[in-house]
């Protein structure tokens, strides 16, 4: 295909940014929610959207599958964007990385007293920088969902994860 092939994940990614695209003249022909398209096409033949999930927006965009993609800082971070090129952000999807304990862990005292704790999060290399500057010691546990569940069971004593609701 001789045209643009941009990658973009199902949901919030791909539903804040059809009012972009919209704007842009380009108009899906099908919902991804609803299709089991992984190829979509748009109202203009030279423009694609492949849906992948937002964790290989990157890789596709790096490897030449993708000629654009549209993906979370988060994602950017984690993917570590070697040979990726970030022309703007496009104020969509607002989240932020938090770190979370439950009540009864007292998190400021065991920082405090040099303690290694261990946290559960998908964002590893994130997690990493943000306790290094910190200088807290940590043994970082990779998940891929549910962190919430991590200390209720006793896998850790924090997680760090995205919120978008505060």
């Amino acid at each position: 295909m001789n045209g643009i092939t941009l990658a973009l994940s199902k949901g919030r990614i791909f539903d804040e940014t059809l009012p972009l695209l919209a704007a842009a003249g380009i108009v899906p022909t099908d919902n991804p929610e609803s299709s089991r398209k992984l190829i979509i096409g748009t109202n203009r033949p030279d423009v694609r959207l492949v849906i992948v999930r937002a964790t290989d927006t990157p890789t596709y965009v790096q490897y030449g599958a993708a000629d654009l993609g549209i993906a979370g800082k988060d994602v950017l971070i984690e993917h570590g964007g070697v040979g990726l090129y970030q022309p703007l952000d496009l104020n969509i999807a607002k989240c932020r990385l938090c770190v979370a304990t439950p009540k009864d862990f007292d998190y400021a005292a065991a920082v405090k007293r040099g303690a290694r704790i261990r946290v559960a999060t998908k964002y590893v290399k994130t997690a990493r920088e943000h306790f290094a500057a910190k200088g807290v010691h940590v043994d970082l546990i990779k998940l891929y969902g549910s962190m919430e569940l991590a200390p209720l069971v006793g896998l850790a004593d924090a997680i760090v994860d995205l919120v978008s609701t505060g």
